[in-house]
C-alpha cells in the first residue's frame, strides 16, 4: 500500500449519457474528409501575435547598439552616455551596411512615443531590470511590466512594416 492519499473517483456530467455519446460519436470518413475540405477553403484571418518576436526585436536592438558603437556614434535613443556595452561575434560585413542598419533602426525608434523609447533604452540597451527601470523612470514596477512588452510589440510592428524584420512564411 502506498503512502499517497487516495481519493475516491468522482465523475459528473451535466448532460445525459445518451446525449454525450451522440456528441462524441466519431464521424464517418467521408464526413471527416468533407469537413477538412471546407476548413481548407475558408481563409483564416487570425491576427498575428507579435509576442513571439519580442526576443528577436531585443536582439536586433542589441545589434543596433553594437553597430552604432562601431560606426562611432552613440545611439540617439539614449539621452546620456552609455556605461554598459555588448559584444557580438556576428561580423558586420561592411561599414556602409552598419551605417544603413543604424539609420534604419533609428528611423523606427524616432516614430515611437517618448515613453516607449525610454523603456526600450533602459531595459534593452542599458540592461536595467524592470524594477530598476521603474524606479529610474518614476513609475511602478507593475506599469513597466505592462507597458514594456507593448512597446516591444509596437517596435516589432514598425520593424515588420519597414522590412527590417521578416516573418517566416506560413
Amino acid at each position: 500500500m502506498s503512502a499517497a492519499l487516495q481519493l475516491p473517483g468522482f465523475f459528473g456530467a451535466q448532460i445525459k449519457q445518451a446525449e454525450w455519446h451522440e456528441r462524441n460519436k466519431k464521424p464517418s470518413t467521408a464526413a471527416a474528409i468533407e469537413n477538412i475540405k471546407t476548413k481548407e477553403a475558408e481563409p483564416e484571418d487570425l491576427p498575428i501575435s507579435l509576442a513571439f518576436y519580442r526576443k528577436h526585436t531585443e536582439s536586433m536592438l542589441r545589434r543596433y547598439l553594437y553597430a552604432s558603437m562601431q560606426v562611432g556614434r552613440a545611439p540617439s535613443i539614449l539621452s546620456e552616455p552609455i556605461a554598459r556595452g555588448w559584444a557580438s561575434s556576428r561580423p558586420v560585413r561592411t561599414f556602409e551596411d552598419a551605417v544603413i542598419f543604424v539609420l534604419d533602426i533609428e528611423k523606427c525608434l524616432d516614430q515611437m512615443g517618448q515613453l516607449d523609447r525610454k523603456l526600450i533604452s533602459r531595459i534593452v540597451l542599458q540592461e536595467y531590470t524592470q524594477p530598476e527601470a521603474a524606479s529610474l523612470l518614476g513609475m511602478s514596477t507593475r506599469s513597466v511590466s505592462y507597458k514594456f512588452p507593448q512597446a516591444l510589440d509596437r517596435l516589432t510592428q514598425k520593424l515588420l512594416d519597414t522590412g527590417l524584420l521578416v516573418l517566416p512564411p506560413s
